[in-house]
């Protein structure tokens, strides 16, 4: 059993900037993860995420250019540096590892896909 450990959210004014982390229990490295993001009545909504044999990054266009996804596989810590945060961006933010379900390229914003979550934490931005 993984398990995923978020943490790194807080309450920012927008333009702000976040780091958040997902330290995990066991070696990752073989892992596809993603971060995703979920507010109250809406859908899991994918964020960023990262192939673990290409290393190729994928992202929200939502987030791009303002968000980067990031792995540390020596620490087994995936991390998302979130600049320019908007009030839209506020959320739940889970980390989510190990991708099963068919070309990761094309469904990695599937929540379905991954096989293990996190518990999530809260990022909140105010205008």
């Amino acid at each position: 059993q993984v398990q995923l450990v978020e943490s790194g959210g807080d309450s920012v004014q927008a333009g702000g900037a976040l780091r958040l982390s997902c330290t995990t229990s066991a070696y990752t490295t073989a892992y596809s993860m993603a971060w995703f993001r979920q507010v109250p009545g809406k859908e899991r909504e994918g964020v960023a995420a990262i192939s673990a044999a290409s290393g190729r990054t994928y992202y929200a266009d939502s987030v791009k250019g303002r968000f980067t996804i990031s792995r540390d596989n020596v620490r087994n810590t995936l991390f998302l540096q979130m600049n320019s945060l908007k009030p839209e961006d506020t959320a739940m933010y889970y980390c989510a590892a190990l991708w099963s379900n068919g070309a990761f390229e094309d469904g990695w914003h599937r929540p379905d896909g991954f096989a293990y979550w996190g518990q999530g934490t809260q990022v909140t931005v105010s205008s």
